[in-house]
């Protein structure tokens, strides 16, 4: 199979061959890895690995985001109230409203953005 065309997704993933998530991605000391795997008008499928200790301060994003644990442990605040989702559990962090995100221990998740 031929390298990602940068106009299409095609390549983020092999298609119709099942992925684990999290193998998608490794961790690095004292740091905050991605990997995007699409990326279109529609939206965006992001894989992150944090540190332990590592997090993204308090923003907003004009669209709603979807976070999916895919290993270990996060605290996300969203409007000011903790919340700590378990492996496999997915949290929605509504558009315009501050969230944050802190590695309790090193984590791995799935960022899903859908713009409209």
């Amino acid at each position: 199979m031929s390298k990602q065309d940068p106009k299409s997704n095609v390549g983020a993933m092999e298609p119709a061959t099942p992925v684990r998530m999290a193998d998608l991605v490794d961790y690095a000391p004292g740091a905050v890895v991605s990997r995007t795997l699409a990326k279109s008008d529609a939206g965006t499928l992001t894989v992150f690995a944090f540190d332990a200790g590592e997090e993204l301060s308090e923003h907003t994003a004009p669209f709603d985001a979807y976070v999916q644990n895919l290993d270990g442990e996060v605290e996300l605040t969203i409007d000011g109230k903790p919340v700590h989702p378990a492996v496999g559990e997915t949290v929605l962090m509504p558009a315009k409203i501050p969230h944050a995100v802190k590695a309790v221990g090193q984590f791995k998740m799935l960022l899903i953005l859908i713009r409209g």
